[in-house]
């Protein structure tokens, strides 16, 4: 590719005139969710090491994978920070204006297996009216935060809600809307809800309380980074996202009803799709469901729905070419779709016909900003590319503009991010800084988006469905909640129910029974007339309730009764194939089990092979529990010559008795971690644990005003407990609370022939 040279500007055009109207970029895609931005007079051009004369207003050394988002005269960005025992993950806000730092909010990284190279890839949301920003972390957090920096409220999805996170980083984006934040993630948690598969949950802006879940039902091929849009279709305001099961679901807005599916391939649909009118595109990159070549960009017709509720395909283009990670633009009638390898291609967006391709890369993940004539996009291998446009014909090479970082020293140095244009003004992150480009002579202009359509018009007392609020709780023995019944019309929108006999029925429902045959029991409560909920004294426990008027159904609210921290469990009152009520992540992966001795205890699942199954830490207690001690009784079975990994977490630190056996030492060892895919917390002894031999493990915290230190103690179930701890470490980044629970990884199952067993008693937690 030819380089542009880039010229110095003459230092009389330094002086930047601040937008006549301020604007806000708080969907990674833009207003308009498309990758197409509306602003004039950006550069063609820049230069980092000139400054204001190479078209960089300023640079700030916050960098990252993720788009930034501006709002309110700030601008955020996700990023991974610090290195060995202080490596975490953080928010950054900046001025808009100069790039000074004002705040920063710093999150752990813990259970996961995604590395230290693919952290917060995830884009950031906001709602304009409250200043609220809101992000996913690699972690499992769900942060809301003010624009102060203040935590307003938060929730752990991987230890409320069972989420699922792969080596790849591949994590969807929260979307604000309509008062709602929405975000997807493949989950497993319990009852209805144990099976791996592709959700969707929404949560009160302010609150954070649950609103609705949407659960798409098919099975989950791996994780995913669909990052969902907003659309009105048909008058009907719908969110659209691709999933882990290689679909596209269009899901009402304010309910989480199913408007329509689509199977788009046979993999994970990773690409966001676009929406423009009553049309939607969608890429993937992987092998299609009826077979032929790999890849896809496809446009349907969602305002024709067939009779098998499937939208109306309008054209489907498929020649071999994966538009697997990247996401398309669409700008002026024309689709900007990059591949895989490294080609942008461009489509006519109504009628599907290649226009051109051009090489601008070899590996790609970025998306591209279409702006003021021009692509802005990044390759892996620290590259922007400012590509010029020449409308249905290829770009010239010679009127593209690159330019490669030169990161510090011991930077990752991948470019993956996604360019920004609003106010004047082009950002984007490189790996180790924060970027604002302008033309030092532009006057930024007065941006006006075209609009969403106008939904179906709003009809007092037009009721068309109900909905509980809360739509999901956890509780506490003998604590009372109370339920609230809203009337909704066919878009979710609240309406006063005007019916002349407007008396429901509540009732707490009787879940179905468990692939074993079990059959849990319902919610030891009382339910009033008025919605009220009152729980019994059992400490652990989960089950739903629902209400019905006439013609109208609820959703289900589903209720959880988790353990505190003062809590045993022996199992002896559990029947054999059932799994721990309250506990998040167990169903299908920890079951009751009878030992030939008479001995009832838990059991990890050892007959699937497949990562989600085969690995999985079950949550007991809920995620804010702190200063305690779990114990339980261990042990595990040889089979094929092979033990699997087992163990007690606290805090989202984990103690592992380890099955394999060191190369050096020839033993097998304990280890002590935190983030299993990254040794920030890893603490690793000789400790020749020997089967069919029950352990007794303990794991405590002792926190002090900077640090923490965690001990883990093992020894022979029946032995005196030894005073001294088997294995403990300090944190200076402590982990200051987090759920008790169970870890387990049977590494050699196969398929048709089950692995190593691991057994847990006696749990307790004080």
């Amino acid at each position: 590719m030819h380089l542009k040279r880039f010229a110095l500007l003459p230092l009389l055009l330094f002086a930047f005139i601040p937008s006549a109207q301020g604007a806000d970029w708080i969907h990674w895609r833009g207003p308009e969710m498309n990758g197409h931005s509306k602003e004039t007079k950006l550069p063609g051009e820049f230069e980092p090491g000139a400054g204001k004369k190479g078209n960089v207003v300023w640079s700030a050394p916050y960098g990252g994978r993720c788009a930034p988002l501006v709002m309110d005269g700030r601008v955020y960005v996700l990023q991974g920070t610090g290195v060995g025992l202080e490596e975490s993950e953080q928010m950054v806000c900046v001025d808009e204006k100069t790039g000074k730092l004002l705040w920063t909010y710093r999150v752990n990284v813990f259970h996961t297996d995604i590395v230290s190279t693919r952290l917060a890839w995830a884009p950031l949301t906001g709602d304009p009216a409250t200043g609220y920003v809101y992000a996913q972390t690699t972690g499992g957090f769900l942060l809301c935060l003010d624009k102060t920096g203040k935590l307003v409220w938060q929730h752990s999805l991987t230890e409320e809600y069972g989420r699922a996170s792969g080596y790849g980083g591949r994590i969807p984006a929260p979307i604000f809307d309509s008062g709602l934040v929405i975000v997807g993630m493949v989950s497993s948690s319990w009852g209805d809800f144990a099976r791996g598969t592709n959700r969707y949950v929404a949560f009160d802006g302010k609150t954070g309380e649950v609103v609705w879940w949407h659960d798409a039902g098919f099975p989950s091929k791996e994780t995913y980074c669909s990052h969902p849009v907003i659309g009105v279709i048909n008058g009907q305001r719908i969110l659209v996202s691709g999933g882990a099961d290689g679909y596209l679901h269009a899901i009402k807005v304010r309910t989480g009803e199913r408007v329509w599916t689509y199977q788009i391939c046979s993999g994970a649909a990773n690409g966001a799709p676009l929406i423009d009118g009553n049309l939607v595109y969608a890429t993937h990159g992987d092998e299609n469901p009826d077979g032929g070549p790999y890849g896809r960009l496809i446009c349907l017709d969602a305002s024709k729905i067939d009779k098998n509720g499937k939208p109306t395909v309008v054209w489907d283009f498929r020649k071999s070419i994966r538009f697997g990670l990247a996401s398309p633009a669409i700008a002026d009638g024309r689709i900007y779709a990059p591949d895989d390898a490294g080609d942008l291609h461009c489509f006519n967006a109504k009628t599907g016909k290649p226009l051109w391709k051009y090489r601008y890369a070899n590996e790609v993940r970025g998306s591209p900003l279409v702006a003021d004539g021009k692509v802005y996009i990044m390759d892996v291998q620290r590259r922007m590319m400012i590509i010029t446009l020449k409308g249905n014909e290829a770009p010239d090479p010679d009127e593209t503009f690159e330019y490669r970082f030169k990161e510090p020293k011991g930077i990752y140095s991948e470019t993956n991010g996604t360019p920004i244009a609003v106010n004047g003004h082009v950002y984007f992150v490189s790996a180790a800084n924060l970027f604002c480009l302008g033309l030092p002579d532009a006057k930024p202009e007065t941006v006006k988006y075209t609009p969403m359509p106008e939904e179906t018009p709003f009809k007092e007392g037009a009721i068309a469905g109900v909905r509980l609020f809360p739509a999901d709780v956890v509780m506490k023995p003998g604590e009372k909640v109370q339920f609230k019944v809203i009337y909704v019309d066919a878009n979710g929108r609240e309406v006063k129910d005007s019916r002349a006999d407007t008396k429901g029925t509540w009732s707490i429902v009787t879940p179905a029974k468990t692939p074993t045959g079990a059959q849990p029991p319902p919610l030891a409560g009382k339910l009033s007339d008025t919605g009220e909920l009152t729980l019994g004294p059992l400490p652990a426990q989960q089950g739903y309730i629902e209400f019905e008027s006439g013609e109208f159904k609820s959703p289900r609210a589903r209720v959880r009764v988790a353990p505190s921290t003062t809590w045993k469990q022996d199992f002896e009152k559990s029947p054999p194939g059932s799994s721990p009520a309250g506990w998040v992540n167990a169903n299908g992966k920890f079951t009751v089990e009878k030992l030939a001795d008479g001995n009832i205890v838990l059991s990890k699942n050892n007959d699937n092979p497949r990562p989600p199954l085969a690995k999985a830490n079950a949550y007991i207690t809920m995620p804010d529990s702190a200063n305690y001690t779990i114990q339980a009784d261990l042990m595990g079975t040889e089979v094929r010559g092979g033990l699997a990994d087992f163990g007690l977490i606290n805090s989202r630190y984990t103690l592992v008795l380890d099955g394999k056996t060191d190369p050096d030492s020839k033993k097998r060892q304990l280890r002590l971690i935190s983030w299993e895919a990254r040794p920030r917390i890893t603490k690793v002894i000789d400790f020749d644990w020997q089967p069919n031999v029950w352990y007794t493990a303990k794991l405590s915290i002792e926190h002090k005003e900077k640090t923490a230190i965690v001990r883990g103690k093992v020894w022979k179930r029946g032995d005196a407990e030894p005073a001294a701890w088997t294995v403990e470490l300090e944190d200076p980044s402590p982990n200051r609370v987090g759920s008790a629970g169970l870890y387990g990884y049977v590494t050699n199952a196969t398929v048709g022939a089950p692995g190593a067993n691991c057994y847990y008693d006696n749990i307790i937690i004080k």
